[in-house]
């Protein structure tokens, strides 16, 4: 194990053409968990990079050259012999001991329990971070996001080859149980559903353990591959589900439906900027910290607007919402009302505001 140890260690890193995140690493100690393809890779070799080559070790522990019990006898007199001051575990498991070094990194799908170190968790590109990949920011920069997704490898894959390669990417993370969940929340993608209503329609066409079921539901879930919406004051209330990139949902489905990749794109906004949301009857995004109700309306106009604010009034006076703020594709404005602010802003300015 030494000898492979010694390789990993003059082994030169290479980073293709970093583009800057919202995220940054410093000389502390992390954990970094994610979802496949997201960066943390490449976050993680663009910040050795920046060290003295002789002062790190990085390891893939997925490297099929590992025996990890030996890895475990000779990991930490290796660092010690070398000096190594920042550690990176790659693909991070627990069956890897822990070892004592001036830095440590571990990077994974799911967050470990490990106290002493700081978490980052790293989702795709959000808005903001895809337009650093367009070579000029003009009006087709929407359309290009909602073609692509927030994949950063999206960038450099052929247009013909984009939809396979995330297929393969994704097999590769997930098991088939996971998979198959997967699939069917692309389906329902922005739809409220429960790990019993996945279920019980997936035992119609195959033999299936509720209880396996449950456990690849709450995996994805921990991994960050879906996320669920509660319904304001209604905690035990059927959460509603979201992708946590909307490529996925043409990748896995041929469904097609704008309407709810537009109301995807907007909760992954708001997820990133760690906003705390709801939603309820006829209210795509609550947010009680800021008293404002965001609705996802790609192609409303004015009079179409107000009459959907008119079915909602009990729950603006009920909550005593401050702001209710349309995102649209294009379409930007405001509406007079005698309860709240209302305003019409297109997706792009939304999403670039402070």
């Amino acid at each position: 194990m030494e000898i492979l140890l010694e390789e990993l260690y003059k082994t030169d890193l290479i980073v293709d053409k970093f583009h800057f995140r919202k995220l940054f690493l410093d000389n502390s100690s992390y954990q970094i968990s994610g979802i496949t393809q997201s960066g943390k890779t490449k976050l993680i070799k663009n910040y050795l990079l920046g060290l003295k080559k002789n002062s790190y070790l990085y390891i893939d522990c997925r490297d099929l050259r590992i025996d990890k019990e030996e890895l475990n006898k000779s990991l930490q007199s290796f660092c010690t012999d070398n000096a190594i001051n920042t550690l990176v575990l790659d693909n991070y498991s627990q069956d890897i001991k822990i070892v004592n070094v001036p830095q440590l990194i571990i990077c994974s799908e799911v967050h470990h329990d490990i106290e002493y170190l700081k978490s980052i968790r790293v989702y795709p590109l959000d808005y903001e971070e895809f337009l650093a990949y367009e070579h000029k920011y003009d009006s087709t920069a929407l359309n290009h996001f909602f073609q692509l997704g927030g994949f950063p490898f999206m960038h450099k894959v052929n247009s013909d080859e984009k939809i396979y390669y995330l297929q393969k990417a994704l097999k590769s993370s997930l098991d088939e149980k996971e998979l198959e969940i997967l699939i069917f929340c692309a389906k329902m993608m922005t739809q409220k559903i429960s790990p019993y209503s996945v279920y019980e329609r997936l035992k119609q066409t195959q033999k299936i353990s509720k209880d396996k079921l449950y456990d690849s539901f709450d995996k994805l879930s921990q991994k960050g591959y879906i996320h669920q919406m509660q319904k304001v004051d209604h905690p035990k209330a059927i959460r509603k589900i979201y992708l946590c990139d909307i490529s996925l949902k043409s990748a896995l489905t041929i469904d097609k439906h704008f309407g709810r990749l537009f109301e995807n794109m907007i909760y992954l906004e708001l997820l990133k900027s760690q906003r705390e949301c709801f939603y309820d009857d006829g209210i795509d995004f609550y947010i009680p910290s800021e008293g404002e109700v965001i609705l996802a309306t790609p192609f409303t106009d004015e009079r179409a607007l107000f009459k959907k604010i008119e079915a909602i009034e009990s729950f603006i006076i009920r909550y005593q919402v401050k702001k209710i703020t349309a995102v649209t594709m294009s379409k930007e404005g405001s509406v007079n009302h005698p309860f709240s602010r209302i305003e019409m802003v297109p997706f792009d300015i939304w999403a670039l505001g402070d």
